[in-house]
């Protein structure tokens, strides 16, 4: 009868022994594919894994998984990681970057030109995003500064063309671009009054004869008129946070109206008050 019962005893054991054998650790990608075998080991970045029936060592790195259920019941997940930034640059369209690759980043975006509240020439709102960034690069200490020409060529690959960014958050492109802070602004030119001026000028010649009379006269003259168009010039400011925080919006008229539809002042003036700015 003893002998029975150690008998059973053991077969539950040798029964239990191979059901714990067979069971498998099972790897979860990011894909939803899912991979059963067996863990050879876990590193800070890979897995090394055997698939179930096989003897081949596969290397899966941690950054393609999303969760492990171990042969013991336990399961282990995995925080998504993001790439490093070179790895994304290989694809611009999906480039993103993360908070860390973003802090004290800044990116000004191409103006906005409106000419008598119409859409005005593309190149004032280039030139615009060129006046701003060489006069904030030179009081910006502890930030880094996108040059324009980097900023667009990066937005036209990501396909964030002016045509398109009403498609795209503020956070979009702070992804796109790898930055924290995103300057836009806009350039409103008006017409206003009118200037005229005129000038007159002439020569003339008297001649007397001995009776100290007015015998003949000769001479010439001449008038000029000149009008000048002038123009109302205004500059809107805007930043914002890569979380679609805005941090900084103002607006600023200069103060005289100019022949030349300058902008310097206004924008100089706002960019001295906003928040990125330092003397």
């Amino acid at each position: 009868m003893k002998k029975i019962y150690l008998f059973i005893i053991c077969t539950t054991i040798a029964f239990g022994s191979m059901a714990q054998s067979n069971k498998l650790d099972i790897l979860q990608k990011n894909n939803g594919e899912e991979l059963k075998g067996k863990i050879i080991r876990i590193t800070d970045t890979e897995v090394s894994f055997v698939y179930a029936g096989e003897t081949a060592e596969y290397v899966i790195k941690k950054a393609d998984i999303t969760k492990i259920t171990h042969s013991s019941g336990r399961v282990e997940t995995f925080a998504q990681q993001p790439l490093p930034v070179a790895e994304r640059q290989k694809d611009p369209v999906s480039m993103t970057a993360s908070p860390t690759d973003h802090h004290n980043k800044i990116a000004i975006l191409p103006f906005t030109f409106l000419m008598d509240n119409q859409p005005g020439a593309d190149a004032i709102g280039l030139k615009a995003q060129q006046d701003a960034y060489g006069l904030l690069s030179q009081h910006v200490a502890g930030y880094t500064i996108l040059d324009p020409r980097t900023t667009n060529a990066t937005l036209v690959q990501a396909g964030a063309t002016r045509d398109k960014m009403m498609g795209f958050t503020m956070k979009n492109i702070c992804d796109i671009l790898g930055v924290e802070y995103i300057i836009d602004g806009t350039v409103t030119q008006a017409k206003g009054y009118m200037t005229s001026s005129s000038s007159t000028s002439g020569n003339t010649t008297i001649k007397r004869d001995d009776a100290d009379k007015v015998k003949a006269a000769s001479g010439y003259s001449s008038s000029n008129s000149n009008a000048a168009q002038r123009y109302d010039v205004s500059v809107s400011l805007q930043i914002y946070m890569d979380n679609n925080a805005s941090i900084y919006n103002e607006n600023h008229k200069a103060f005289f109206s100019n022949t030349d539809g300058s902008y310097s002042g206004p924008l100089e003036y706002l960019l001295k008050r906003c928040p990125l700015y330092t003397k």
